[in-house]
């Protein structure tokens, strides 16, 4: 079974974020995002691999192969397209959520934004109150 590339480490997120942004805005975002994910989930942030900062974790199984691993609860990357946010998990409830996001799009597991001010915060801290609980009681 080949071993995951995406783990947890302690590379200093200030300076990736400052580093890794590539625009004023995008950087600005990222930090209010990164406070916004640390008061919400308790967790101090952690950098996962080479470009994705996570808030605390889970341990889990595949439930199609034998593939498990470790993986932030939620998280996010400042990319050079969008800001990518790891908050969605498709559990019950989370299509409902995603209508009152507001500007976004989706991909397979996570939500790209172009900034901030694109979506309601609020809305944004109940996908990812959804998201942490269904992936305790799932893989807890």
């Amino acid at each position: 079974m080949a071993e995951l590339k995406t783990k947890q480490h302690d590379a200093d997120v200030g300076a990736f974020i400052s580093s890794f942004a590539d625009t004023e805005q995008k950087r600005k975002d990222s930090f209010e995002i990164l406070k916004l994910m640390q008061d919400l989930t308790g967790h101090a942030p952690k950098m996962w691999g080479n470009a994705i900062i996570g808030f605390g974790q889970y341990h889990y199984k595949s439930e199609r192969s034998r593939q498990e691993g470790d993986w932030p609860l939620v998280g996010f990357s400042p990319r050079k397209a969008a800001i990518s946010l790891y908050v969605y998990t498709g559990g019950p409830g989370q299509e409902e959520l995603l209508q009152d996001l507001g500007k976004f799009k989706m991909g397979k597991s996570c939500i790209y934004i172009k900034r901030l001010a694109d979506i309601d915060q609020e809305a944004l801290k109940k996908l990812m109150r959804s998201t942490i609980a269904f992936l305790q009681t799932k893989y807890n």
